[in-house]
């Protein structure tokens, strides 16, 4: 008998820290697998949430993990607060896009080291923050987000003509989103400045669109990214400072108002221990962040369908075979 995936809707909660994380997420279940693998243990389950500017670095762990035999399922999707959630029950082994120190709350929450392990670095000194365009920072010396409590300089980056700042901000639930809001009101900002939240991807694109047309532009972005292979910082825009520390210090390296983040790879803490080849080939796979933004900038100029992004890793491994060859050699030391 050979059975394809069947697709449910799972509810998943937890009440951890006296904090309640409630959803549902998409669970593929099958007796056995579409391209007849039948070994249950050699078959792994990613999540992610959902992001096209992620699925290269996807594709290169497919690839990495299907050399050391195992099938991978099509990757589930969930917001962060119940990706952590499923890799914590069980609902799903890894995934690749745990930001710390931005996801360590979603971390603990969903259950922390007892349920899940922290294994490779995939990405290292991930940054997030705000970016205006070039030419508006020079003409009005706009160096810092506390500089939009100014209603002149504020309406500079109106979109929609009530006078106040539009600022791109990034979906709910990301995490970042909560930051964003909390350096408006920390900044009393609230009557100059308004969150565009939502879609990330569309919203960014009308920034761009924009930002073409030579408008002034404020969004909040963060590496890797493939918007800064479109809009490139210190070229074409320049990262904002939260607000000025120091009356004698102009220096252009500011506190961009986010650590750099380190983006990790996380496990189901049992399922990890059951697979150790896998879990050893996800704690040693890295991508330079420069790779990734250049990728992503490809997926932005229409190489964007399944086939091109399998295609982009398969290059990207065959460039960088000494290294992923021993990846592969010393995770199969664990099989």
């Amino acid at each position: 008998m050979n059975v394809c995936p069947k697709y449910i809707n799972k509810k998943i909660e937890s009440t951890t820290n006296n904090k309640s994380i409630t959803g549902s997420i998409l669970l593929a279940f099958s007796v056995v697998w579409c391209n007849g693998a039948q070994a249950e243990d050699k078959v792994l389950k990613p999540i992610d949430f959902g992001n096209q500017n992620t699925i290269f670095q996807a594709e290169i762990i497919r690839l990495g993990l299907e050399e050391l035999g195992y099938t991978i399922q099509p990757s589930l999707e969930a917001s962060p607060p119940l990706a952590h959630l499923a890799i914590s029950q069980g609902d799903a082994d890894y995934m690749a896009v745990h930001w710390e120190p931005l996801h360590d709350d979603y971390y603990s929450r969903a259950g922390g080291d007892d349920t899940m392990l922290k294994l490779g670095s995939l990405v290292d000194n991930a940054l997030q923050g705000f970016l205006i365009d070039k030419r508006t920072s020079e003409q009005y010396d706009i160096k810092y987000l506390s500089q939009m409590s100014d209603p002149e300089i504020a309406a500079l980056f109106d979109v929609d003509g009530d006078g106040k700042a539009d600022l791109t901000g990034c979906n709910p639930g990301w995490g970042c989103e909560a930051i964003i809001q909390d350096y408006v009101e920390d900044l009393s900002l609230e009557n100059t400045v308004d969150i565009r939240s939502g879609v990330y991807e569309a919203l960014i694109a009308d920034t761009l669109q924009n930002y073409k047309s030579g408008a002034p532009v404020l969004y909040f972005s963060w590496t890797p990214m493939w918007v800064n292979d479109v809009m490139i910082p210190g070229s074409d825009v320049v990262w904002l400072g939260i607000e000025k520390q120091d009356e004698n210090n102009d220096s252009d390296i500011h506190d961009l108002g986010f650590a750099p983040n380190t983006i990790k790879i996380i496990g189901n803490k049992d399922s990890m221990e059951e697979h150790p080849a896998a879990a050893s080939f996800l704690s040693l796979v890295s991508i330079d962040i420069k790779d990734i933004n250049a990728e992503n900038a490809l997926i932005y100029n229409g190489e964007d369908t399944a086939d091109d992004i399998e295609n982009h890793a398969k290059a990207w491994i065959e460039k960088n075979e000494k290294k992923f060859n021993e990846w592969i050699s010393k995770a199969k030391e664990y099989k």
